[in-house]
């Protein structure tokens, strides 16, 4: 059985759910106030709601349950393997995959499709997420590495961490971006209003920067390339909306009007993730090729962006 876990307030003014996410880190803000409203932490023994604000000299108890055994089982599931050794796996994801199992989706994740393939991986991030050292979101393709063993998993991680290992995505956005390069730099946090969605915060936020370098220009459309310092939630998507181009098709950030753009889920791509081998420490680069569907998109701009001048230059004196 978990032992609930008990804090001296030190301070006035703070709001129960932030106070517990400054004590416990591991736990995000949404999984604290899940807790508070399942009566799982209390104020001087009572049950308070997650926005109550403390009082220096209270004292709160955090309970934190086990967690429910999950038999996650392996499918037979198609996966594009770009390597693998003995230490790491490295595919590219599909749009629409999820990565690993959660609330209400147990089947048909990465992790499912792994465990079938190889059997044999990291268990740092425990039974439901073994071998996910990093995510990219449902609807983003492209290429991920996962740890076969918790040794690699250990170096990986700590590699993302350390900004050492580089990735960099390719998106179509709305509008016509007149810079050739930009950085964008904001706190990323749980919108304050959509808790489903991320936005740039004031408070509670997660430093985050996003590089972008415009690599085709389409008048309505821009294709750009992302490298991130940081790897936050919905990062690209959040922060390319925050300038006034979000990625075409965006269910969350993007327009009401979608784009006519025949693709599931948002114009986000990862195309190259370079690291450093966990055992053999060699520097190594995995690329996903552009999907099909984006590449569809990028022929069609091109072919109309090619007409619209050829009919321009045709109408010149």
């Amino acid at each position: 059985m978990a032992e609930p876990i008990v804090y001296t307030v030190e301070a006035s003014g703070v709001r129960l759910d932030v106070f517990l996410t400054q004590k416990q880190p591991e736990l995000s803000r949404s999984h604290v106030q899940k807790l508070v409203a399942e009566g799982n932490a209390l104020v001087n023994a009572t049950v308070r709601k997650a926005n109550y604000k403390l009082r220096a000299g209270e004292r709160v108890s955090l309970l934190v349950p086990e967690p429910e055994a999950v038999e996650i089982k392996a499918e037979d599931l198609p996966l594009d393997v770009l390597y693998e050794d003995e230490d790491i796996i490295v595919v590219n994801k599909a749009r629409g995959m999820v990565v690993h199992p959660a609330s209400g989706v147990n089947s048909g994740t990465l992790v499912n499709a792994l465990l079938f393939h190889c059997q044999d991986l990291s268990g740092i991030n425990g039974e439901i997420r073994p071998g996910i050292v990093h995510r990219l979101d449902k609807d983003t393709s492209g290429v991920m590495v996962c740890a076969k063993n918790d040794k690699a998993h250990i170096d990986l991680a700590e590699q993302i961490r350390t900004k050492s290992a580089h990735r960099s995505y390719w998106a179509i956005v709305h509008g016509n971006i007149k810079e050739e390069a930009g950085i964008i730099k904001g706190d990323i946090g749980r919108h304050p209003t959509d808790r489903k969605k991320m936005a740039i915060v004031r408070e509670n936020g997660k430093p985050a920067v996003t590089h972008f370098k415009v690599l085709e220009r389409f008048g309505e459309y821009t294709l750009v390339e992302c490298n991130l310092e940081t790897g936050r939630t919905h990062q690209i998507r959040v922060h390319m909306a925050s300038i006034g181009h979000p990625l075409i098709n965006d269910p969350k950030y993007g327009p009401k009007k979608q784009s006519p753009f025949a693709i599931a889920g948002q114009a986000l791509h990862s195309l190259t993730l370079t690291l450093r081998h966990p055992e053999t420490g060699e520097e190594m680069t995995f690329t996903a090729p552009v999907p099909e569907d984006m590449n569809r998109i990028l022929t069609g701009l091109r072919d109309k962006l090619a007409k619209d001048r050829k009919k321009a230059a045709a109408m010149k004196p």
